[in-house]
Protein backbone atom coordinates (compact mmCIF):
# COMPACT_ATOMS: atom_id res chain seq x y z
CA UNK A 1 0.00 0.00 0.00
CA UNK A 2 1.41 3.36 -1.03
CA UNK A 3 1.10 5.80 1.89
CA UNK A 4 3.04 8.65 0.30
CA UNK A 5 1.54 12.13 0.42
CA UNK A 6 2.88 15.19 -1.33
CA UNK A 7 3.92 17.36 1.60
CA UNK A 8 3.30 18.41 5.20
CA UNK A 9 0.09 20.24 4.28
CA UNK A 10 -1.46 17.07 2.88
CA UNK A 11 -0.10 14.96 5.74
CA UNK A 12 -1.63 17.21 8.42
CA UNK A 13 -5.14 17.26 6.96
CA UNK A 14 -7.72 16.49 9.63
CA UNK A 15 -5.82 17.97 12.56
CA UNK A 16 -8.31 20.17 14.39
CA UNK A 17 -8.62 22.33 17.49
CA UNK A 18 -8.61 20.45 20.78
CA UNK A 19 -6.84 17.32 19.52
CA UNK A 20 -4.08 15.40 21.28
CA UNK A 21 -0.83 15.15 19.33
CA UNK A 22 2.32 13.14 19.96
CA UNK A 23 5.45 14.70 18.51
CA UNK A 24 8.65 12.67 18.36
CA UNK A 25 12.19 13.77 18.97
CA UNK A 26 14.70 14.24 21.76
CA UNK A 27 15.68 17.82 22.44
CA UNK A 28 15.85 19.21 18.92
CA UNK A 29 17.08 15.88 17.52
CA UNK A 30 14.64 14.03 15.30
CA UNK A 31 11.77 16.48 15.61
CA UNK A 32 9.23 16.72 12.75
CA UNK A 33 10.25 20.21 11.66
CA UNK A 34 8.11 20.38 8.50
CA UNK A 35 4.96 19.17 10.25
CA UNK A 36 5.40 21.58 13.16
CA UNK A 37 5.68 24.46 10.69
CA UNK A 38 2.44 23.28 9.07
CA UNK A 39 0.69 23.20 12.46
CA UNK A 40 1.74 26.83 12.91
CA UNK A 41 0.26 27.65 9.49
CA UNK A 42 -2.97 25.81 10.30
CA UNK A 43 -3.30 27.85 13.49
CA UNK A 44 -5.02 24.97 15.31
CA UNK A 45 -5.69 25.81 18.96
CA UNK A 46 -6.28 24.15 22.33
CA UNK A 47 -3.86 21.34 21.54
CA UNK A 48 -2.60 18.77 24.02
CA UNK A 49 0.96 17.96 22.98
CA UNK A 50 2.86 14.91 24.18
CA UNK A 51 6.58 15.35 23.58
CA UNK A 52 9.79 14.71 25.48
CA UNK A 53 10.42 18.45 25.57
CA UNK A 54 8.96 21.69 24.27
CA UNK A 55 11.63 22.85 21.86
CA UNK A 56 13.26 26.25 22.29
CA UNK A 57 11.70 29.69 22.11
CA UNK A 58 11.98 30.11 18.34
CA UNK A 59 12.09 26.54 17.09
CA UNK A 60 10.23 23.24 17.39
CA UNK A 61 7.19 23.26 19.65
CA UNK A 62 8.32 26.66 20.88
CA UNK A 63 6.75 28.06 17.71
CA UNK A 64 3.34 26.71 18.76
CA UNK A 65 3.80 28.05 22.28
CA UNK A 66 4.55 31.51 20.88
CA UNK A 67 1.16 31.57 19.18
CA UNK A 68 -0.65 30.12 22.23
CA UNK A 69 -1.74 27.06 20.24
CA UNK A 70 -0.97 24.58 23.02
CA UNK A 71 -3.36 24.17 25.95
CA UNK A 72 -1.50 21.36 27.73
CA UNK A 73 2.01 19.92 27.54
CA UNK A 74 2.77 16.36 28.63
CA UNK A 75 6.55 16.12 28.70
CA UNK A 76 9.65 15.39 30.76
CA UNK A 77 12.06 18.26 30.11
CA UNK A 78 11.31 21.89 29.41
CA UNK A 79 14.42 23.72 30.59
CA UNK A 80 15.41 25.34 27.29
CA UNK A 81 12.21 27.29 26.70
CA UNK A 82 11.68 30.63 28.46
CA UNK A 83 8.20 31.10 26.98
CA UNK A 84 7.18 27.67 28.26
CA UNK A 85 8.34 28.66 31.74
CA UNK A 86 6.46 31.94 31.59
CA UNK A 87 3.20 30.34 30.47
CA UNK A 88 3.49 27.56 33.05
CA UNK A 89 4.19 29.88 35.99
CA UNK A 90 1.42 32.28 34.95
CA UNK A 91 -1.13 29.47 34.69
CA UNK A 92 -1.68 29.99 30.96
CA UNK A 93 -0.40 26.50 30.15
CA UNK A 94 -1.36 23.23 31.81
CA UNK A 95 1.70 21.04 32.32
CA UNK A 96 2.09 17.38 33.23
CA UNK A 97 5.77 16.68 33.92
CA UNK A 98 6.64 12.98 33.77
CA UNK A 99 9.92 11.11 34.41
CA UNK A 100 11.54 10.50 31.06
CA UNK A 101 11.48 6.71 31.25
CA UNK A 102 7.85 6.72 32.38
CA UNK A 103 6.90 8.97 29.47
CA UNK A 104 8.57 6.65 26.97
CA UNK A 105 6.92 3.59 28.51
CA UNK A 106 3.48 5.25 28.65
CA UNK A 107 3.74 5.92 24.92
CA UNK A 108 4.97 2.38 24.24
CA UNK A 109 2.15 0.93 26.34
CA UNK A 110 -0.39 2.97 24.39
CA UNK A 111 0.87 1.53 21.13
CA UNK A 112 0.94 -2.01 22.54
CA UNK A 113 -2.62 -1.84 23.85
CA UNK A 114 -1.54 -2.04 27.51
CA UNK A 115 -3.81 0.28 29.52
CA UNK A 116 -1.51 0.86 32.50
CA UNK A 117 1.57 -0.41 34.34
CA UNK A 118 3.31 -0.08 37.70
CA UNK A 119 6.66 1.66 38.08
CA UNK A 120 8.75 2.79 41.06
CA UNK A 121 9.74 5.99 39.24
CA UNK A 122 8.15 9.03 40.87
CA UNK A 123 7.02 7.39 44.09
CA UNK A 124 7.20 9.83 47.00
CA UNK A 125 7.12 12.88 44.73
CA UNK A 126 4.45 15.09 43.17
CA UNK A 127 4.40 12.65 40.25
CA UNK A 128 2.64 10.09 42.47
CA UNK A 129 -0.15 12.37 43.70
CA UNK A 130 -3.57 10.79 43.17
CA UNK A 131 -2.16 7.57 41.73
CA UNK A 132 -2.63 4.02 42.99
CA UNK A 133 0.33 2.58 44.90
CA UNK A 134 1.18 -1.10 45.22
CA UNK A 135 4.15 -2.87 46.70
CA UNK A 136 6.21 -5.36 44.67
CA UNK A 137 9.14 -7.18 46.27
CA UNK A 138 8.98 -4.78 49.18
CA UNK A 139 9.21 -1.71 46.96
CA UNK A 140 6.33 0.77 46.34
CA UNK A 141 5.24 1.32 42.75
CA UNK A 142 2.77 3.81 41.27
CA UNK A 143 0.22 3.07 38.55
CA UNK A 144 0.82 4.98 35.33
CA UNK A 145 -1.72 5.01 32.50
CA UNK A 146 -0.89 4.55 28.83
CA UNK A 147 -0.79 7.51 26.44
CA UNK A 148 -2.35 7.64 22.98
CA UNK A 149 -3.05 10.46 20.56
CA UNK A 150 -5.35 11.50 17.74
CA UNK A 151 -2.24 12.03 15.60
CA UNK A 152 1.34 10.90 16.16
CA UNK A 153 3.84 12.94 14.17
CA UNK A 154 7.34 11.51 13.84
CA UNK A 155 10.52 12.19 11.90
CA UNK A 156 12.75 9.45 10.51
CA UNK A 157 16.05 9.40 8.67
CA UNK A 158 14.76 7.13 5.92
CA UNK A 159 11.46 5.52 5.01
CA UNK A 160 9.69 3.81 2.12
CA UNK A 161 6.31 4.51 0.57
CA UNK A 162 4.80 1.61 2.53
CA UNK A 163 5.58 3.46 5.76
CA UNK A 164 8.54 1.44 7.01
CA UNK A 165 10.91 3.70 8.97
CA UNK A 166 14.57 3.81 9.95
CA UNK A 167 15.69 6.27 12.64
CA UNK A 168 19.20 7.50 13.29
CA UNK A 169 20.92 7.94 16.65
CA UNK A 170 19.07 9.76 19.41
CA UNK A 171 15.98 10.16 17.22
CA UNK A 172 15.12 6.57 18.27
CA UNK A 173 14.42 7.65 21.87
CA UNK A 174 10.76 8.59 21.40
CA UNK A 175 9.86 8.44 17.70
CA UNK A 176 9.38 4.64 17.39
CA UNK A 177 7.03 4.24 20.36
CA UNK A 178 5.05 7.35 19.48
CA UNK A 179 4.62 6.04 15.94
CA UNK A 180 2.74 3.09 17.44
CA UNK A 181 0.43 5.14 19.66
CA UNK A 182 -1.39 7.46 17.28
CA UNK A 183 -4.79 6.79 15.73
CA UNK A 184 -3.19 8.32 12.64
CA UNK A 185 0.60 8.41 12.35
CA UNK A 186 2.35 10.90 10.11
CA UNK A 187 5.99 10.28 9.26
CA UNK A 188 8.25 12.81 7.61
CA UNK A 189 11.58 11.49 6.38
CA UNK A 190 14.82 12.86 5.03
CA UNK A 191 14.92 10.24 2.29
CA UNK A 192 11.91 8.41 0.82
CA UNK A 193 12.54 5.22 -1.17
CA UNK A 194 10.51 2.49 -2.82
CA UNK A 195 9.48 -0.72 -0.98
CA UNK A 196 12.26 -3.28 -0.99
CA UNK A 197 15.07 -0.73 -0.87
CA UNK A 198 15.34 -0.82 2.93
CA UNK A 199 17.11 -3.70 4.64
CA UNK A 200 14.32 -5.51 6.55
CA UNK A 201 16.73 -6.14 9.43
CA UNK A 202 17.31 -2.41 9.87
CA UNK A 203 13.67 -1.27 9.99
CA UNK A 204 12.76 0.21 13.38
CA UNK A 205 9.05 0.91 12.79
CA UNK A 206 7.01 -1.37 10.49
CA UNK A 207 4.77 0.36 7.98
CA UNK A 208 1.62 -1.06 9.58
CA UNK A 209 1.85 1.72 12.18
CA UNK A 210 2.15 4.55 9.64
CA UNK A 211 -0.75 6.01 7.65
CA UNK A 212 0.92 8.97 5.89
CA UNK A 213 4.53 9.55 4.86
CA UNK A 214 6.31 12.32 2.97
CA UNK A 215 9.81 13.50 2.23
CA UNK A 216 10.62 16.63 4.17
CA UNK A 217 12.92 19.43 3.13
CA UNK A 218 15.04 22.23 4.55
CA UNK A 219 15.88 20.56 7.84
CA UNK A 220 17.80 22.89 10.16
CA UNK A 221 18.70 20.20 12.73
CA UNK A 222 19.53 22.76 15.38
CA UNK A 223 21.51 22.01 18.53
CA UNK A 224 20.06 23.25 21.84
CA UNK A 225 23.38 23.96 23.51
CA UNK A 226 26.62 23.93 21.55
CA UNK A 227 29.54 23.71 23.95
CA UNK A 228 33.12 23.66 22.75
CA UNK A 229 36.36 23.83 24.68
CA UNK A 230 38.63 26.81 24.37
CA UNK A 231 41.72 26.44 22.21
Amino acid sequence: MNKKVANAAEACKGIEDGMTLMLGGFGLCGIPENSISELVNLNVKELTCISNNAGVDDFGLGLLLQKKQIKKMISSYVGENDEFERQMLSGELEVDLIPQGSLAERCRAGGAGIPAFFTPAGYGTEVAEGKEVREFDGKPHILESALTADFAIVKAWKGDTAGNLVFKGTARNFNPMMAMAGKITIAEVEELVEPGELNPNEIHTPGIFVQRIFQGKGYEKRIEQRTVRQK
